[in-house]
């Protein structure tokens, strides 16, 4: 208790935090229909996964492409909302903000699909051979 009060630790309050924080996750998949199709997605790599038995390492690449789709994703509906609140009529330069930061979502997709044939490359190979 006297580390929690020595370095101002406060509890509670980084409770509420996580809790905004899931908040803001959940109506991101409740309410944004890209963020449910990149769940389909992931859940898909994730069958995947368990079916090729893929390293551990390999594991982690997914995960960490995985995050960073949906973590962009999650920016850019936020992105997407502030712009809208600011600039409700239309606006070009609005729009070329919400375009970019779905640019950076696309880019992010690309990447992790990519990425994910690098790491399901090997594992396909060995499956095609063994047929």
């Amino acid at each position: 208790m006297s580390f929690i009060l020595k370095y101002g630790i406060n509890v509670i309050k980084m409770l509420g935090s996580f809790i905004f924080a899931w908040r803001g996750i959940l109506v991101a998949f409740k309410e944004e229909n890209n963020m449910r199709v990149h769940a389909v997605a992931a859940i898909l790599v994730i069958i995947l996964g368990f079916y090729f038995q893929i390293s551990l390492t390999d594991w982690a690449i997914l995960v960490l492409v995985i995050g960073m789709v949906w973590t962009a994703e999650i920016f850019n509906s936020a992105f997407e909302r502030l712009v809208d609140m600011v600039s409700p009529d239309f606006n070009p330069k609005a729009g070329v903000i919400k375009d970019m930061a779905a640019g950076a979502v696309l880019i992010t997709a690309i990447v992790a699909v990519i990425v994910g044939g690098l790491v399901f490359w090997k594992y396909i190979e060995i499956w095609i051979e063994n047929l």
